[in-house]
């Protein structure tokens, strides 16, 4: 796909979103699946038409389609009429970061209490992450202490700004500095940073207590 632009990739980035093949989506928006095929792999532009069909097929928007809106934060629309929050069960949260992404971890740092995003993957029940051996998050992690890790918090969510709903999963437990002997296991994760760089060191936390809310309409 040498030739897929910025919309193929946010049409297969929605598609992927919600587990649908080419097929489905060309049904859903009353299209010929060669053509949905086409969009992702090659840089064009269809008619508005054929992006509205999409959108609603993908349950986003063309403005999302077309990458507007990128340089602000999620969720600044309107809230829906009667939105509900929902208290999510320790199962139903663990189900939902189960496939990994970026999620943010907070912590008291040496410059007051400090949020920063990491990729993360769950491999056996644990959050792995990695950061730069010797940097700012490796030193504020650490307690100085044998054996004795530091209580951090981890929190993740996903808005749909499209259907005004979402959800978002808050875990706390000890924030564990892997060992030499410990790294080939929690590299079987696959987890890697989007920041690139020297990120060889990586941390594993334990769920200790795991809590989550979704909001949607009745």
């Amino acid at each position: 796909m040498t030739g897929t632009g910025d919309l193929g990739r946010r049409i297969i980035h929605h598609r992927e979103r919600l587990g649908l093949t080419q097929e489905q989506v060309a049904e859903r928006a009353d299209l010929a699946p060669g053509y949905v095929k086409y969009l992702e792999e090659n840089v064009d532009t269809p008619d508005q038409g054929v992006l509205y069909r999409l959108a609603d097929a993908l349950s986003t928007t063309v403005d999302e389609l077309l990458g507007a809106g990128h340089d602000r934060p999620p969720g600044r629309g309107p809230a829906m009429a009667h939105p509900t929050l929902e208290v999510l069960e320790q199962a139903e949260c663990l189900r939902l970061i189960e496939p990994g992404g970026i999620g943010r971890v907070a912590f008291s740092g040496s410059h007051g209490p400090t949020v920063m995003p990491v990729n993360f993957k769950m491999h056996h029940g644990a959050i792995i992450f990695r950061t730069a051996e010797g940097g700012p998050m490796d030193q504020d992690l650490r307690t100085g202490l044998a054996g004795v890790d530091i209580k951090i918090a981890f929190e993740i969510d996903m808005i749909d700004e499209t259907n005004r709903e979402g959800w978002s999963i808050l875990v706390q437990g000890p924030a564990h500095h892997v060992e030499p002997e410990e790294v080939a296991d929690v590299a079987a994760s696959g987890v890697t940073p989007w920041a690139g760089g020297e990120r060889h060191l990586y941390i594993r936390i334990i769920p200790h207590q795991i809590s989550g809310r979704r909001i949607h309409c009745l």
